[in-house]
């Protein structure tokens, strides 16, 4: 019997099966982090853009709770002034994804399959994101993008919302209703309107623009919004059941992906193949 969405999301917001382990991007090549299962050939994999100044660790139990659930997830820390730019720091989650896929990966060997790749990001890193999905989809050298997921992404230079009309792959937007850094409606839902291929948009309740990030930064006392311990386990669970489903090709979390969740409804969808 398949599960209800409510179960679901009960059962990604929790960490998965698998030990993790923390490894340094700069050690083949390129600062950052990722993590990963203990063990396994064949992974999927996502590159995950931090926001404007957030440090890599802002994000550790995102990303940790993604590779519990069997999915390697690696930072760039790179472009992180005051004055980045949003194109080079789209070549560099690519490029994070080519190393992942190339370099074994931990004491015991692990692998990623160059099939089951996908981007995510936060903040100017999810719309960094969006101009790396349109790069790959534009040259052939590039990963293969299977999907893509951000939380509260932001307009970049070039426009996020004019690559994101390049990117026919699925995507998964969320937007905070509080954001007062990257109001909804002209970047999430912008971005979610331009899209190329299938498309959710979410809207997350009392939750603002920082709300993704983990402990404290400087950089709090700039921006608008604060660390949301609800943001944060609404993000893991639909990131992570986003990207089990398009990048693993399991339908055990479809049903989670087609439902309103309370605090985090769908305001946006649409699969211009229907």
């Amino acid at each position: 019997m398949a599960s209800k969405p409510k179960q679901l999301l009960a059962e990604l917001s929790h960490p998965g099966p698998h030990e993790v382990l923390r490894g340094n991007l700069a050690l083949v090549g390129l600062p950052g982090v990722v993590f990963t299962p203990r063990s396994g050939l064949g992974l999927p994999a996502i590159a995950f853009g931090h926001g404007w100044l957030q440090p890599t660790g802002s994000y550790r139990h995102l990303l940790r709770h993604l590779a519990s659930w069997g999915i390697v997830a690696a930072a760039p820390a790179t472009q992180r002034g005051p004055l980045p730019s949003h194109r080079l720091l789209a070549g560099d989650l690519l490029t994070t994804l080519d190393l992942i896929t190339t370099v074994r990966l931990g004491p015991d060997g692990i692998s990623v399959d160059p099939a089951k790749l996908g981007l995510a990001g936060h903040s100017t890193g999810g719309g960094s994101a969006v101009l790396a999905a349109a790069q790959a989809a534009e040259n052939d050298d590039r990963p293969q993008i299977r999907g893509v997921a951000t939380i509260t992404p932001a307009q970049t230079l070039p426009p996020a919302t004019v690559s994101a009309r390049s990117v026919t792959v699925p995507g998964l937007h969320l937007a905070a209703g509080e954001d007062l850094v990257a109001p909804p409606v002209g970047h999430a839902e912008a971005i979610a309107d331009a899209w190329g291929g299938p498309v959710q948009l979410r809207t997350l309740g009392k939750s603002s623009h920082l709300g993704v990030t983990e402990g404290r930064h400087w950089s709090q006392l700039l921006l608008h919004g604060k660390p949301h311990r609800g943001t944060q386990q609404l993000t893991r669970a639909l990131f992570t059941a986003f990207f089990l489903t398009h990048l693993t090709g399991t339908t055990k979390y479809q049903p989670l992906l087609d439902a309103d969740v309370k605090r985090a409804p769908i305001a946006v969808a649409d699969d211009p193949a229907a």
